[in-house]
C-alpha cells in the first residue's frame, strides 16, 4: 500500500474575537491585580507607642518595717522593788495583746518582703517585653514594606519575561516553520523517488517472475524428453519420495504420543488458516490425521490432502475428509497446472531428501494458481532445544532444514514475498535464568553481567521457537 505523503492540516488562525477575549482576559486580570496591590499597601501596619514600664518598687519602707515589726522585745527585766512587781503585774494583762500584734506584724512584714521581689521580677519582665515587641512591631512594620516593593516588581518581570517568551518563540517559530518546510519538500522529494523506485521494483520483479516461470517451463520439459526406458540417473535417485519404512499403525501411534492430541495440533495450526481465506481447492501435503483439513473445512475452503502413509489417509476419510495415500510429488505431478488455490505442508519437508524437495517446490510452482500462497512448517532446527528433541527423536527425519535454507529454496523456485514466521516460543520457565545483578561497579557486579551476557545468548541457541513456517507467493 503507497504510504500517505500528504502535509498535515494547519491549524485555523487566531480570529479577531479570539483575541478581543484575550485582551478582555488580560485587563481583568490587571485590574485585580492593582486593586490587590491597593489593599496590601494600605494594609501596612504603623509603629504605635508602647505604654512605659511600670515605675520601681519603693522600698524606702522595707528596711524601717524589718526592724520594727518586734514588740516583745520592749520588755525590760527589772528585779527590784515594788516597781518590778507593778510592771510584771501590768505585763501580764497586755503580754496576751502584745504577742498577737507580733505575729501579725511578723506575717505583715514577710508578706511584703516576698511581693517585693515579686514586683521587682514582674517590673523587670514587663519592661523588657515592651522592648522586645517594640522591635519585633518595627520589624513587621519594614517587611510589609518590603513585600510591597517586591510586589510592584512583579508586574515588570513578568513583562520583561513575556516579552523575551514572545521574541523567543517567534524566533522558534520561523525555525521550526523553515525547518518543517525544508523536511516537508525533502519528504516529498524521497516519497517521489520512494514511488519511482518502487515502480522499477514491481516492473523487474514482474520480469524476473516471467523469466523465471519460463525457465521453470524449460527446466520441467526438459527433464521429460528422456526416451522411455532410458536408466534411471543419480539425481532422479536422490529425488525419489520417502520410503515408508515404518509400519503405517506404528507411526499413527507415534504421533499421537509425541507430537500432540489432535485438539493441540489444531490450536497451533489455526494461525494459518487466514492465509487461505477466500481460495478453494488447498492440498494439504502430509495431512496427517486431518487437523488443518478439518479447520479449513470450518471456514468453507475446500481442501484435500494427500499422505504416504495408508493408515492416516484412512483416518481422515473415515471423518468425511477428502484424503489420499500416495507420494506427495506423485500426486502433484497428475494435477493441471495452475489448479491448486493453496499448499499447505505440516512437519513435512524434514522428512524428504534434498533432491525430492526441490522438484515437489518446482512442481508446486506450476500447479498454484497466480496469487496463491505456499506455507511449509518444519522444526526450527536452529533452536537447539528443538533439534535434540523434537528432530532427532523421530527417525523418519531425513534432513534438518535451517530456516535461511528452506526460505532460499522456496524463493530460488519462483515464488515471491517469502518470510519466515516462527512458532511454539519455548517457555521463559525453562530458560536459563540470569543472575542478579548487585549494586556498585565492583568485581562481583562485572562478573554478574558477565554471567548474564553469557545465559541470554545460551538462551538464543537453545530456547527460542520450536517451529516456523515459510510462507510464499506464487506470482
Amino acid at each position: 500500500m503507497t504510504p500517505d505523503h500528504s502535509a498535515p492540516t494547519p491549524k485555523p488562525a487566531l480570529t479577531a474575537d479570539d483575541f478581543a477575549g484575550i485582551m478582555r482576559e488580560r485587563d481583568a486580570a490587571h485590574r485585580a491585580y492593582n486593586d490587590a496591590l491597593t489593599a496590601l499597601d494600605r494594609a501596612i501596619q504603623h509603629l504605635r507607642d508602647l505604654p512605659a514600664p511600670p515605675p520601681a518598687f519603693d522600698e524606702h519602707q522595707i528596711s524601717p518595717l524589718n526592724n520594727r515589726w518586734e514588740l516583745l522585745s520592749l520588755r525590760r527585766a527589772d528585779h527590784r522593788g515594788w516597781l518590778h512587781r507593778v510592771r510584771n503585774h501590768v505585763w501580764a494583762m497586755l503580754a496576751p495583746l502584745f504577742e498577737r500584734q507580733q505575729e501579725f506584724n511578723a506575717s505583715l512584714v514577710d508578706h511584703i518582703n516576698r511581693n517585693a521581689a515579686v514586683y521587682r521580677e514582674a517590673a523587670h519582665g514587663l519592661g523588657e517585653l515592651l522592648t522586645v515587641c517594640r522591635e519585633e512591631l518595627a520589624r513587621l512594620v519594614a517587611f510589609e514594606s518590603t513585600l510591597v516593593q517586591y510586589a510592584q516588581q512583579v508586574t515588570p518581570y513578568v513583562d520583561a519575561n513575556d516579552r523575551y517568551a514572545a521574541a523567543l518563540s517567534t524566533t522558534l517559530a520561523e525555525s521550526i516553520q523553515a525547518l518543517s518546510d525544508d523536511a516537508r519538500k525533502r519528504w516529498e522529494s524521497m516519497a517521489a523517488r520512494d514511488r519511482r523506485y518502487q515502480a522499477q521494483v514491481d516492473e523487474v520483479r514482474g520480469t524476473l517472475g516471467v523469466a523465471h516461470h519460463a525457465i521453470l517451463t524449460l527446466k520441467r520439459e526438459l527433464e521429460q524428453r528422456p526416451a522411455a526406458g532410458a536408466p534411471a540417473s543419480a539425481d532422479a535417485d536422490r529425488a525419489a519420495p520417502p520410503a515408508a519404512s515404518l509400519d503405517s499403525y506404528k507411526y499413527v501411534g507415534f504421533e499421537d504420543q509425541f507430537r500432540g492430541s489432535r485438539d493441540d495440533i489444531r490450536d497451533r495450526l489455526k494461525m494459518y488458516v487466514p492465509e487461505f481465506e477466500g481460495r478453494q481447492d488447498v492440498l494439504d501435503i502430509g495431512c496427517g490425521r486431518g487437523e488443518f483439513l478439518d479447520l479449513l473445512r470450518e471456514q468453507g475452503i475446500s481442501g484435500r490432502g494427500v499422505d504416504l502413509n495408508d493408515e492416516m489417509a484412512a483416518i481422515c476419510r473415515s471423518r468425511g475428509l477428502d484424503a489420499s495415500a500416495g507420494d506427495a510429488l506423485g500426486y502433484l505431478l497428475s494435477l493441471p497446472d495452475a489448479s491448486l488455490g493453496g499448499l499447505f505442508a505440516s512437519q513435512v519437508v524434514e522428512h524428504l531428501e534434498p533432491g525430492y524437495l526441490m522438484r515437489l517446490l518446482e512442481t508446486a510452482f506450476h500447479k498454484l494458481r497466480p496469487g496463491s500462497k505456499i506455507i511449509l512448517e518444519t522444526v526450527n532446527v536452529a533452536c537447539w532445544s528443538a533439534f535434540f528433541s523434537s528432530y532427532i527423536r523421530d527417525i523418519t527425519h531425513v534432513r534438518p532444514l535451517h530456516p535461511d535454507t528452506l526460505r532460499y529454496l522456496v524463493a530460488a523456485s519462483g515464488f515471491q514475498r517469502v518470510d519466515v514466521r516462527y512458532s511454539a516460543p519455548v517457555p521463559d520457565a525453562a530458560k536459563l535464568r540470569a543472575a542478579p545483578v548487585p549494586a556498585g561497579s565492583g568485581d562481583v557486579a562485572a562478573l554478574a553481567a558477565a554471567f548474564n551476557h553469557n545465559v541470554a545468548q545460551l538462551n538464543d541457541l537453545l530456547f527460542t521457537a520450536l517451529d516456523y513456517a515459510v510462507v510464499g507467493e506464487r506470482s
